[in-house]
């Protein structure tokens, strides 16, 4: 996509209330990423610290996480193995071009974060509809982080207790609800309360192996099954074509890397489009194999009967879905703090705009201000998923946003970027790009419209 003569929306002075983007931008930078002075003349010279290859594994690090649980039960959903991987190839079509998109925007207006980028690109309203939709995601993926918690200790528990798992247990030790807060009061609350999250970054290396070794686990043990595994129905066909969306939240939530992904691209030692568009490629063809590999074999396996966490399918005194249970543990533990972190710098954003003012004579109240944000975020999370054990339900919701983040604001984006152009004569390839990004708009809002209803009417009320 050549990069128009215009500037973006210079017309409408947007650009000021970015006054203090610099400073959000920072707060907003993967844990991961290392930070560049944030100038157009910075660009494309080498000032960056990653390499093309290091953008793969961050991207791919960004995508992979405990979402791959669910995968299985989205094939099932779906309707089976064609129709899952079918319908993920057709969604990774658009999850690249997003990606590509963003980072054409990006070098258009010159910002280095997700949130940014929609500001000034499209405009106050969808700028501010962007920065909500990252926090109630983040805020929701919290919950779900929490839940997957108290599925994986509910099965380590019930391995190391000698009661029948049947019977359960009724120790209050060994309570769900017990667990769950004893380890986020313990481990997820003290990492989240500091202001920097940099020490994160090797334990989220560390998670990701996890997540690698889980999907070598499921592809194993379909492989060989257990002897006492009962032959299970396994669907070949959905059961309506609408139900075939019932496997998108899931799918989204898995491939949703797009807020991440701004500041890996102008991080790159050479942030180009043609070659950002290589490393998203490789990166998402990389978590196909991943999610693709979990999805089938999970499914195949169990079929029909599949839990909306795979793991809880597994026998609990199996040793290696055991360790699996402890590397997912681990993941969600290290992306807790990571996620809130990017939430509440997105609060944090909010509130020093509207209030005018500014991040240096806010710097006494921001103590008192952080630990408030943090520990209201961490109490409210931790009782949604005390209550709401079901993790499809929590991702039924926060699916429908990874649309948006997905398709709708970079759809925005390549529109108002394109419209903003000054060009004497439309040329084909602009009429083009143009009808993609509609096409994308609208394509994200029924995928969040049709999610999101269903979530409401379906899910949350059954």
């Amino acid at each position: 996509m050549a990069q128009g003569t215009g500037s973006i929306n210079s017309d409408y002075k947007d650009w000021e209330w970015s006054a203090d983007a610099g400073e959000r931008a920072r707060l907003l930078q993967s844990p991961s990423v290392e930070t560049v002075p944030k100038s157009g003349e910075s660009q494309g010279n080498g000032l960056g610290a990653i390499s093309a290859l290091g953008a793969v594994f961050i991207v791919v690090n960004a995508a992979l996480g405990a979402g791959l649980l669910n995968f299985p039960a989205a094939f099932s959903m779906a309707g089976g193995v064609a129709a899952g991987i079918t319908l993920q190839m057709c969604m990774l079509i658009f999850i690249i071009g997003g990606l590509v998109i963003l980072a054409y925007c990006s070098q258009a207006s010159n910002e280095r974060t997700y949130q940014e980028v929609v500001w000034a690109v499209c405009g106050k309203v969808p700028g501010v509809l962007c920065e909500v939709a990252i926090a109630v995601y983040t805020f929701g993926t919290c919950i779900a982080f929490l839940i997957i918690i108290g599925d994986q200790e509910d099965k380590i528990i019930a391995a190391l207790v000698t009661e029948p798992e049947e019977a359960g247990s009724s120790h209050w030790y060994t309570d769900r609800k017990f667990t769950i807060s004893i380890t986020a009061f313990l481990l997820i609350l003290p990492l989240s309360i500091p202001k920097e999250i940099g020490f994160q970054k090797y334990a989220s290396s560390l998670s990701v192996i996890g997540t690698w070794y889980v999907t070598a686990v499921i592809i194993i043990k379909y492989i060989w099954p257990d002897k006492e595994l009962v032959p299970v129905e396994i669907p070949t066909s959905p059961s309506t074509w609408t139900a075939v969306f019932n496997a998108v939240p899931t799918i989204c939530f898995g491939f949703q890397c797009h807020v991440s992904s701004v500041p890996v691209f102008n991080s790159m030692k050479q942030p180009e489009v043609k070659t950002w568009g290589a490393v998203v490629t490789a990166a998402m063809v990389i978590a196909l194999f991943v999610y693709t590999g979990t999805g089938v074999c999970g499914f195949l396996t169990f079929g029909a009967g599949v839990e909306q966490d795979v793991l809880l399918s597994y026998p609990s005194n199996d040793i290696p879905v055991a360790l699996a249970r402890a590397f997912i543990i681990l993941c969600v533990l290290t992306s807790y703090p990571i996620l809130h972190f990017c939430g509440r710098a997105v609060l944090e954003g909010l509130w020093l705009r509207y209030t005018g003012v500014t991040v240096e004579e806010d710097v006494v109240r921001e103590r008192r201000r952080r630990l408030l944000q943090t520990i209201s975020w961490f109490l409210l999370t931790l009782l949604l998923a005390l209550f709401i054990p079901d993790i499809g339900k929590v991702i039924s919701v926060i699916g429908g946003l990874a649309a948006c983040f997905i398709f709708v604001f970079p759809g925005l984006c390549l529109i108002q970027a394109k419209l903003s152009e000054i060009q004497e004569t439309r040329a084909i390839s602009w009429w083009a790009q143009v009808s993609y990004g509609v096409f994308m708009v609208t394509l994200g809002a029924f995928i969040f419209g049709q999610t999101t209803a269903n979530a409401i009417f379906v899910d949350l009320t059954a």
